[in-house]
């Protein structure tokens, strides 16, 4: 058998990039990519080991967010970021002030929920 030597990669540093932060009732989602939106690292509440309800919490949001910037920040040495926040659930602020503390600076942060602008046939009312 014949030895093969791997050659040791590049290390890649993106200075700047963007964040992404899905916040539904049920679960927070964090992806940081760099400028052209490749992702460099995400992660979620659920993934965090928050189970049930305790994963649409604003703590469990946080702590999601750190583990993608903390894993941008060592692996990409990414510095300055843009953050997008789309979704109504309970960690989007949490999130976004969690992103903050990890980055020398935020340029903007974006809300991009989607708003219907009379698309699709609204559910029924909620009768309980």
């Amino acid at each position: 058998m014949a030895i093969v030597k791997q050659r040791k990669k590049a290390k890649v540093v993106v200075s700047s990039g963007k964040a992404y932060v899905q916040a539904s009732f049920n679960n927070t989602l964090v992806y940081l990519t760099d400028l052209e939106g490749n992702v460099l690292s995400w992660a979620t509440a659920g993934g965090m080991g928050f189970k049930g309800s305790r994963k649409s919490t604003p703590y469990a949001a946080q702590q999601a967010a750190a583990k993608a910037a903390q894993a941008a920040r060592d692996n990409f040495g990414m510095r300055t970021i843009e953050v997008f926040i789309k979704g109504p659930g309970p960690g989007r602020e949490a999130a976004a002030r969690a992103l903050s503390n990890y980055f020398d600076k935020v340029t903007a942060i974006y809300d991009v929920t989607g708003i219907p602008h009379n698309g699709c046939r609204a559910e029924k009312e909620r009768r309980v």
